[in-house]
């Protein structure tokens, strides 16, 4: 399911069903052609095709971070926003990506890292690492925080 197809009033009703959060991480460098960015895209969306449809009901995916940006703090900013989905809500993370270096990072905070490689191996596979994260023991998960009100 698309974070899009979510009405803003269904959202409380669904959030006990709807814990995981699939966040596709793309990993472009900005000097890709417009043939090469496709070509990634088309690779990820495959990589993402393992998840969406058969967890459609469990599984909520976030719009992908594109760009992993020069400044060497991309793992950085993924663990945050990883802490900021589950803040919001979330219980798992599950990242997917076709990137390799991404694929060779270490995530804290994210759940579960899908690469293309695990993908590739097949449904078996990613149905076998998706249910061990969804039956591992878990840590309390605190209520999300309401905002300040003004």
């Amino acid at each position: 399911m698309k974070f899009s197809e979510i009405k803003s009033d269904q959202w409380e009703s669904l959030r006990p069903y709807l814990d995981t959060c699939l966040l596709p991480l793309t990993g472009l460098s900005g000097a890709e052609t417009p043939a090469q960015t496709t070509e990634e895209l088309v690779r990820l969306q495959t990589v993402m095709d393992r998840v969406e449809a058969p967890y459609k009901g469990r599984v909520v995916t976030y719009p992908a971070l594109h760009y992993m940006f020069v400044d060497g703090r991309f793992a950085e900013r993924v663990e945050a926003l990883c802490a900021s989905i589950k803040a919001g809500g979330f219980r798992f993370v599950i990242l997917a990506t076709a990137n390799a270096a991404i694929g060779g990072m270490t995530f804290a905070n994210a759940d579960l890292l899908l690469t293309e490689t695990m993908a590739g191996e097949g449904q078996a596979t990613v149905a076998r690492a998706i249910d061990a994260l969804w039956h591992s023991p878990q840590p309390p998960q605190s209520p999300p925080q309401s905002p300040p009100q003004p």
